[in-house]
């Protein structure tokens, strides 16, 4: 099999299992939420509490993961977290209590981990370091779908199946298509590795060493306050839309989000080539911020609200594509995977307690405050990759 051929069969194998993986592991939950909450006799805050509470231990499990990822193989990690988020799911599934429920949904947390976009990233990365930012594009086009796929899926289920129902068939497409996949892609890792081909160079980063500590702290900050905005709005997207007098149309202008993000990957891998990751991380942010802003700003209207779902999943997908290359734009392929562990680490822990702060915010304070506190944080992190991309420009003069 050629080196090309490798990597389009390994771009589209991880998409199938990103889509998957961010289909079940995350965007379901909010749609899943409130059957949870009465089913275990909480209120819809303590459910997200205790989901905020898995993100946050999730994102501190990042750091471990992405170094296992440098030293035993992304794919390797990949196919033992499939198998761990099937387990987890199931144990899910069959909680007898709220402890059991919580332990379960951290540890499905850390699975996430391991098979979402840090992972698969690295297994790119690992690939082929200097078509990796490609690939990373093609694969973030495939994964888009996954919110436009599984809101809707998960909407439809829940009308027949109960949480607990729906639980078992999440953890029966994880172990069934993705960690045979995953097993598949690490044996395909193998075999390219043993093509008499060119020798894979490393990527040497655009920041010097004395200066990249500190250059790779303000993008952890900017990441970690943009995926406190972002995970907010998605957590919340549906039930939030449904509840300024959206009603049904809310599941339709959600699913937006999808192809907004599929759209914004499809005008990069296109358009983009001129535009550097600092300047792409800056755009997402631009985007995510504005679309929060279109909703605080139109309410119930149908049109701001379109909007909103729109800009969000143009920034988001944006935001996806820079989580990947930014990094390694910046400090080279040299332990990439510990060094996006660290950066996930920052975005997830702060995220973390984004489903919670929101929900807490909308039932106590209010909606209007709730959206212009995380525009607020958003606006922060637009001033972070600003200072980068800045920094990035003087460094080339």
């Amino acid at each position: 099999m050629s080196r090309s051929r490798v990597s389009a069969s390994l771009v589209s194998a991880l998409g199938l299992t990103q889509i998957i993986g961010y289909g079940t592991l995350y965007y379901s939950f909010s749609i899943l939420a409130p059957g949870m909450a009465q089913d275990l006799g909480l209120s819809l805050a303590q459910v997200f509490g205790v989901f905020s509470v898995s993100l946050f231990i999730g994102g501190l499990s990042a750091i471990y993961i992405g170094r296992q990822m440098d030293r035993l193989g992304a794919a390797a990690i990949m196919a033992v977290g499939s198998a761990l988020a099937s387990v987890m799911l199931v144990l899910c599934a069959a909680a007898p209590s709220v402890a059991t429920f919580a332990i379960a949904i951290i540890l499905l947390e850390v699975s996430s981990g391991m098979v979402q976009y840090q992972a698969a990233f690295a297994t790119l990365v690992e690939s082929d370091a200097h078509s990796a930012s490609r690939s990373i594009t093609y694969l973030t086009l495939i994964g888009g779908f996954a919110s436009t796929i599984f809101w809707p899926i998960s909407s439809v289920l829940a009308s027949h199946l109960s949480w607990r129902e729906i639980y078992l068939v999440f953890a029966a497409l994880n172990l069934v298509i993705c960690m045979p996949l995953h097993v598949w892609i690490r044996s395909l890792g193998k075999t390219a590795r043993g093509l008499p081909a060119r020798a894979k160079p490393t990527v040497v980063g655009a920041v010097p060493p004395h200066r990249r500590q500190r250059t790779m702290l303000i993008v952890s900050v900017a990441f970690a306050l943009l995926g406190f905005t972002l995970s907010a709005m998605l957590a919340h997207m549906v039930p939030m839309l449904g509840s300024i007098g959206l009603g049904a149309a809310a599941v339709v202008i959600g699913s937006l989000f999808g192809p907004a993000q599929v759209l914004s990957r499809l005008i990069n891998m296109v358009f983009g080539k001129r535009l550097s990751p600092p300047g792409l991380a800056v755009l997402s942010a631009v985007l995510i911020v504005s679309g929060v802003v279109m909703l605080l700003m139109s309410a119930d209207w149908l049109p701001g609200a379109v909007a909103f779902a729109i800009c969000l999943g143009l920034g988001s997908g944006i935001n996806s594509i820079a989580q990947g290359s930014l990094p390694l734009y910046l400090a080279g392929s040299e332990g990439y995977g510990a060094m996006t562990g660290k950066l996930t680490a920052a975005r997830l822990a702060v995220g973390a307690f984004a489903p919670f702060a929101f929900a807490a915010a909308m039932e106590n304070v209010g909606l209007s405050f709730a959206l212009a506190a995380n525009a607020g944080l958003g606006a922060l992190s637009i001033a972070a990759f600003v200072i980068v991309a800045r920094s990035c420009r003087a460094q080339v003069a």
